[in-house]
């Protein structure tokens, strides 16, 4: 336990040296209040932007503070699965290429603690992130729009984040494979916009899937309620997880030099 905990102080006190604890917030900060925002002022920007003939009128319906929200995590689910992805790539790649990996697997470390520290170091990271912004998103929301229920934002905010736990163990599956960062950043975009696909393609035979988070979230945020196939996909996905954790150490652990 106690050099798991000294990798974990280790991974974050790297991220604290990169600045990703800075940079990570507040880019996430930024594309959550603009939807809010955005919205609100859609009219004006339009009015602003558009060569519209004199006396015309521009009429868009208020959207509710429910629909603004459900679109803060559609664009996390974009552009923010994106960021997800990039920030967590050069996790191993990094070290492994630098020759600090070898100096770390020298001591006596055992390779599930050293996936384990970087899995849960950027799941802290991450979930953090994600919870400032779109805790920022929801007090925009909230001031501009009509009130959400704080036990819909906290219960969407718990099922997105299912798909951000997921999506960084495929980018870490990602790391232990490949040994350049376009490898692991290409190979990891690939495979969950290949699953978010497959879910919206196939919502019949694919409502296990984790990228069902986002539209579980967002019918929670409308109605109150979960939809069929919701205890279905938190079952498969945190299963998921612990698989790809799993192969993700036994593939690190084939490797016989760092």
């Amino acid at each position: 336990m106690s050099t798991f905990l000294t990798l974990l102080n280790k991974e974050l006190l790297e991220a604290w040296r990169d600045k990703k604890l800075i940079w990570l917030p507040i880019v996430l900060s930024v594309l959550c209040i603009s939807q809010p925002i955005t919205s609100y002022y859609m009219p004006q920007i339009l009015e602003k932007a558009g060569n519209l003939p004199e006396g015309a009128v521009i009429e868009i319906p208020v959207p509710t503070g429910a629909e603004v929200l459900a679109g803060t995590l559609s664009q996390l689910g974009t552009i923010g699965t994106a960021i997800f992805v990039l920030s967590v790539m050069g996790s191993i790649v990094q070290e492994r290429n630098s020759g600090a990996l070898s100096l770390v697997m020298a001591r006596p470390v055992q390779a599930y603690q050293y996936i384990a520290s970087k899995w849960v170091a950027n799941a802290i990271i991450l979930l953090a992130s994600f919870i400032i912004g779109y805790g920022l998103s929801y007090y925009y929301t909230n001031l501009l729009f009509d009130k959400v229920e704080i036990s819909h934002f906290f219960a969407s905010l718990g099922v997105y984040s299912i798909w951000i736990l997921f999506t960084l163990t495929i980018t870490l599956l990602g790391g232990t494979i490949f040994k350049k960062i376009g490898g692991v950043a290409g190979a990891s975009l690939l495979a969950v916009a290949s699953i978010s696909l497959c879910g919206s393609l196939l919502p019949k035979f694919m409502g296990w899937s984790p990228s069902n988070a986002l539209s579980h979230a967002s019918s929670y945020l409308a109605t109150g309620t979960w939809g069929d196939s919701f205890g279905s996909m938190m079952f498969s996905s945190v299963a998921l997880i612990l698989c790809i954790f799993v192969l993700t150490v036994y593939l690190f652990k084939r490797y016989e030099s760092y």
